[in-house]
Formats: structure tokens, C-alpha cells, sequence
């Protein structure tokens, strides 16, 4: 089973979100369908970032990792060949 580390983004005010999950469609849906309490005062989202983990261990270390992120950072990221994101549109 496969684990994912995303990166959202509110269509509101360009702030991220970022978290883990198994099934990114069905997660985007959640926030977009304001079932997640810290995301829902900024919907709609786009999934900008998806990277996929080995197991669920690594996927909370790197969400973990990427909530210190600098916005500067995240940026980079969405632009970096490791982002999946395409794959799931």
C-alpha cells in the first residue's frame, strides 16, 4: 500500500496545506467538501504537491518535515521532478 505526502493549496488566499493520506482524490474531496476543521474556512483547494511514500512511518516523518517548510521552499518543491501531481488529475 502505498502512502502520499500532499501539499494543498487554497484558491482563497494562496496559503498551504500539508498532510499524508492513502487516497489523494478522496482527500482533496474531504477538504474541498469542508469535512477536515482547519481547512475549511479557505476552500475551495487544488492539490499542488504529491510524493509518494514507501510506508506510512516515512510519510508522517516527511509531512512532519515539510510543515516547517518555508513558503520559498514549497515552491520549489511544486516545481521539482519528485512531485506526482499530474498523475492524479
Amino acid at each position: 500500500m502505498a502512502y502520499y505526502v500532499y501539499i494543498i493549496q487554497s484558491q482563497v488566499d494562496g496559503s498551504f496545506y500539508k498532510g499524508y493520506t492513502e487516497t489523494p482524490k478522496q482527500r482533496l474531496a474531504q477538504h474541498n467538501n469542508k469535512e477536515s476543521q482547519y481547512t475549511s474556512a479557505k476552500t475551495p483547494w487544488s492539490l499542488v504537491y504529491l510524493e509518494e511514500m514507501s510506508s506510512k512511518k516515512e510519510a508522517l516523518i516527511r509531512e512532519k518535515n515539510l510543515k516547517k517548510a518555508s513558503k520559498e521552499r514549497i515552491q520549489a518543491l511544486i516545481l521539482h521532478p519528485k512531485n506526482i501531481v499530474d498523475q492524479f488529475k
